[in-house]
């Protein structure tokens, strides 16, 4: 629904957008646990592994994550070469080394960036994470990497309810709309830019902090978010620095209002980026 909403307002052309193919298995073992990895191939996910996660295995599940992590990848190798990246999936952020967790089975940032570090075509990478939801496996994976900044602006009150320690955490409180979201965005993101010194920003561009989310209990509107993206993206550019956009957690009452969200993004960023 996103990819058809992008086409018909014209963001996109069809033939713009890629299919990936699926991510290859080594390129995983660079976060997670052979042992995990093992399992989700294998179908060997315990019961309270598969409650953890919050889907039962199946092969569908395990062929989408491995397709999902290579379009991330190569969306960031698509920045690295253009300026930015977009993938229509993506933003796996509660998944951590030897387990997943809130829907999110394997680390597709995570792995992107040690995938770009090892082909030496990556040092330092910056993610800036706006899904309600705090990136707690993003953040455990890269806790004490002074070479990859995590930034998590999230829900205090919100899953995950043990919260993991982020280079920056700002935690919003129940009920927080558009003004003090975006004053506090304001804020921030240029401590990070300049604390990071990143070489490639992974942007999380969650739609769940919508008022109408049903798991989001943020109040920000449909404009608001809009106008997150855009304060991202503008800032990005200012500094010259490519981004990779992907599009996290969304659960909206109405589907059509998340896709009008991720397809503002994809708007925004083609705006901004060309």
């Amino acid at each position: 629904m996103v990819r058809d909403g992008a086409v018909a307002r014209g963001v996109f052309d069809r033939s713009e957008i890629h299919e990936p193919e699926a991510v290859d298995r080594w390129a995983l073992e660079l976060v997670h646990l052979r042992s995990y990895v093992d399992a989700v191939f294998e179908g060997r996910l315990t019961l309270p592994e598969t409650r953890r996660l919050g889907f039962p295995w199946s092969e569908q599940l395990r062929e989408r994550s491995l397709h999902t992590v290579q379009a991330t990848i190569e969306a960031a190798r698509d920045a690295m070469n253009s300026g930015a990246g977009a993938t229509l999936a993506g933003g796996t952020h509660h998944a951590f080394a030897d387990h997943g967790e809130g829907f999110c089975v394997f680390n597709d940032v995570a792995v992107a960036i040690r995938l770009l570090q090892r082909e030496g075509r990556l040092r330092r990478a910056a993610i800036v994470d706006l899904d309600v939801h705090q990136g707690n496996g993003t953040a455990r994976i890269f806790a004490g990497d002074a070479d990859v900044f995590t930034f998590s602006m999230h829900g205090a009150g919100n899953f995950p309810f043990h919260k993991e320690e982020s280079s920056l955490d700002i935690a919003l409180p129940d009920g927080t709309g558009d003004s003090a979201f975006l004053a506090s965005l304001t804020a921030h993101l240029e401590h990070v830019i300049a604390t990071a010194r990143p070489e490639l920003v992974f942007y999380l561009a969650g739609a769940d902090p919508y008022r109408e989310d049903r798991f989001g209990r943020l109040a920000m509107s449909v404009d608001g978010l809009r106008a997150r993206d855009a304060h991202v993206f503008d800032c990005c550019r200012r500094h010259a620095l490519p981004v990779v956009v992907t599009m996290a957690g969304g659960y909206a009452r109405a589907p059509a209002d998340v896709v009008t969200i991720h397809t503002n993004t994809l708007t925004e960023l083609r705006r901004v980026y060309g």
